[in-house]
């Protein structure tokens, strides 16, 4: 099972930029799929991005071209870059974990999750 823990989360204006964190278990990387959610409030969760074991990445129609993740395997760490952030950005981010890429990149469904970290776009 992969333990996740996120931070970076925060209150930023629209246009602003933002950066989320997810440091994993030592196991993940090389094995996992790792992804970023969101949740805002009164909605379903919603998929933004991931990075497949072999390290490509992709991410959501909504956030393509703002969003970037990236990943620091000597920190066992992986970003979300979040750049010219809108009001609805704003939710819980949790990343999650899942041996399954294709699970994960196209089902956009995970076994491991983080805590979550609140991010607010609001002016």
């Amino acid at each position: 099972q992969a333990q996740l823990v996120e931070s970076g989360g925060g209150l930023v204006q629209p246009g602003g930029s933002l950066r989320v964190s997810c440091v994993a278990s030592p196991w993940v990387f090389g094995s996992y799929a790792i992804g970023w959610f969101r949740q805002a409030s009164g909605k379903e969760r919603e998929w933004v991005s991931c990075m497949r074991n072999d390290g490509t990445t992709e991410v959501a129609n909504s956030v393509r071209g703002r969003f970037v993740m990236s990943s620091d395997h000597a920190k066992r760490t992986v970003h979300l870059q979040m750049n010219s952030l809108k009001s609805e950005d704003t939710g819980i981010y949790y990343c999650a974990a899942d041996l399954n890429s294709w699970r994960l990149c196209t089902l956009n469904e995970a076994d491991d999750w983080g805590q979550g970290t609140q991010v607010t776009v609001s002016s």
